[in-house]
């Protein structure tokens, strides 16, 4: 029997909580919606944001900025990119992550990925020789996280500066440790479909005071970087305040104050996005031929989407797959298509980059399917999700075959 259609939306988001419309709206009151229009000791919105979020990734310092991909531009600019170098990138990323790289004068390359959706740490070793880099990008894509006490190691033997992308592990951890505190830099994104929501915005923390006095300048700080709220001492300004550019990505308040609402509730709500995870994945994993990326032990990662892939698929049948799926309601992505969609491009659709070679990435994307868990869904949601899946899959699939 086919399951009911499915008729809730995969893009809506929860509500902005009557605390953080409370907070919003005093902002608007003020008037004072610039980050530096305060009075006397007064710290804004923006700085106060800034203490909560390093004291809730425990790091020394943070930045809050314009967006998550100008958050990874400056990053890379403040840690000492020179134009035309290589840095060091998943092939399976966003393409905001490129987008920063080539903003900050660097030039991508890409490492091969595992059908874990994780850095291929081979493929990383031999690129990082071959190139040269001194930096890299680690894109935690749709939440997925690599081996990082091996990847801290392999940075450190190489000398990469790490520069994490943390758009989609905003909560997450490895053995314990926050993503974004494995590197030099970890950057955040808080656009709408991220784990806090300010329509756009970003983050930057580090416990680096150098990094962090030149990201900061170049945030357009102008001479009033002593109003921020987890900053460097003055002292670490004082020799580079003429000689950093300002680019221009503040924060402004009325953002600030929506993203401090929402930061004491980030822990419930990764629980919340899990228990749906979980949900969905039981159902996927009934399925015949499917094959669902390992989560380690050492991983707590927020399922705020979830992944999975059906190996050696047709584009026929991957297209009537989702069709089927389309048809009861349920909007499934799939990163194999020769046109982009949406959120779905991929390093081939990138023309204004060098062309790579990465066979084993491809394979996988070509097999690969990706949809959104959001919150507004409860567990029974995303349970009658599920079976749509699994009966769409077993109405399509029949011819696909799994490699042992």
């Amino acid at each position: 029997m086919e399951p009911r259609p499915f008729t809730r939306s995969f893009t809506q988001q929860e509500p902005i909580s009557e605390e953080g419309i409370a907070a919003a709206v005093q902002v608007l009151r003020s008037g004072r919606l610039h980050r530096y229009n305060t009075v006397g000791d007064e710290l804004s919105e923006a700085a106060l944001l800034e203490r909560e979020f390093a004291n809730y990734q425990g790091s020394r310092y943070a930045l809050a900025c314009g967006s998550g991909g100008y958050a990874l531009h400056v990053a890379l600019r403040a840690a000492g990119l020179q134009p035309a170098e290589p840095v060091l990138t998943n092939a399976f990323t966003l393409a905001p992550v490129p987008g920063a790289i080539v903003n900050a004068g660097g030039k991508p390359v890409f490492v091969e990925i595992t059908r874990d959706l994780v850095l291929d740490l081979d493929d990383l070793d031999r690129k990082a020789d071959e190139s040269g880099a001194r930096f890299m990008v680690l894109s935690y894509m749709r939440g997925h996280m690599p081996d990082m006490d091996a990847l801290a190691a392999l940075a450190a033997r190489r000398g990469l500066a790490l520069i994490e992308d943390c758009a989609h592990t905003m909560g997450a951890s490895w053995s314990g440790r926050k993503s974004g505190a494995w590197g030099l830099a970890g950057c955040f994104s808080t656009q709408t479909y991220k784990h806090l929501n300010s329509g756009e915005g970003g983050l930057i923390v580090s416990d680096d005071s150098d990094f962090m006095a030149r990201a900061i300048l170049m945030s357009g700080s102008y001479m009033l970087y002593e109003r921020h709220g987890a900053a460097p001492e003055s002292a670490a300004f004082s020799e580079i305040r003429l000689d950093v550019p300002n680019l221009s990505g503040r924060m402004d308040n009325l953002r600030a104050a929506l993203l401090r609402a929402q930061l004491p509730r980030l822990e419930e709500n990764v629980a919340r996005w899990n228990e749906r995870y979980r949900t969905v994945e039981t159902r996927l994993r009934s399925i015949k031929g499917i094959y669902l990326p390992d989560r380690p032990a050492q991983e707590h990662f927020v399922g705020s989407s979830i992944q999975f892939m059906f190996p050696n698929i047709s584009g026929e049948d991957a297209r009537a797959f989702l069709g089927a799926c389309a048809s009861l309601g349920v909007e499934i992505n799939w990163f194999g298509n020769a046109e982009p969609k949406g959120f779905t491009s991929t390093y081939r659709n990138w023309r204004y980059l060098d062309p790579q070679v990465l066979p084993r990435t491809d394979a996988i994307l070509s097999g690969l399917f990706d949809m959104r868990m959001p919150l507004p869904f409860s567990v029974a949601d995303c349970e009658h999700v599920g079976q749509i899946i699994a009966a769409s899959a077993a109405r399509v699939f029949s011819k696909v075959r799994v490699d042992e």
